[in-house]
């Protein structure tokens, strides 16, 4: 009787395993921002779906899908939910994330020249260089205006936009290297 239960025991654990893995890559797949067009006016909105709930009951293929989040709330929080349509049609192309590594695909730094390449995610991720030429980070747009963004936007490398922001927030801290300086005085002095 005991190397039945044995049995019995490691097929639970193996189904469990297998449970669990299906569930935590449902849960990713549907975890982030996303961008959706409101069916009700017709422009983008930036929601978030409730990737627990989808990876809970996505165990039979079928994920169900509400909203925990969408920048037309509160003031239209009771809508009739018709954009979950364009998520479960399409989940990965409505993330934020997805979009964005498209659009930085084959592009070079708009300051140093050199090529995006593949972007990693839990790494130095590259920004945005807007019209204004200052960088912004991905999280710094809302969902709801990405596409907007992105149509005026120039990429930009992870060095460069932190280069870009050291000099707008500590301009103080940096030393021009490129001009020449006097002799006979110290390292922070420069030519006027």
């Amino acid at each position: 009787m005991s190397i039945l239960a044995a049995i019995i025991i490691a097929i639970a654990v193996i189904l469990s395993g297998f449970a669990a893995w299906r569930m935590i890559g449902a849960w990713l797949k549907y975890r982030g921002r996303m961008v959706i067009t409101c069916p009700e006016n017709l422009r983008p909105a930036g929601v978030s779906v409730d990737a627990g709930h989808a990876a809970a009951t996505g165990f039979g293929g079928h994920a169900e899908f509400r909203l925990s989040d969408c920048s037309r709330w509160p003031e239209k929080a009771d809508c009739g939910r018709e954009c979950l349509r364009q998520i479960a049609e399409s989940p990965e192309n409505c993330l934020v994330r997805t979009i964005l590594v498209q659009w930085y695909e084959g592009k070079n730094c708009a300051w140093c020249g050199r090529p995006i390449g593949d972007i990693h995610l839990a790494e130095r991720k590259p920004a945005l260089l807007m019209p204004n030429r200052t960088s912004v980070e991905w999280a710094d747009i809302p969902a709801e205006r990405l596409q907007e963004s992105l149509a005026t936007a120039l990429p930009i490398c992870f060095s460069c936009h932190t280069a870009n922001t050291m000099v707008r927030t500590h301009a103080e801290l940096i030393i021009d290297r490129s001009r020449p300086m006097v002799s006979g005085t110290s390292e922070g002095s420069r030519v006027a």
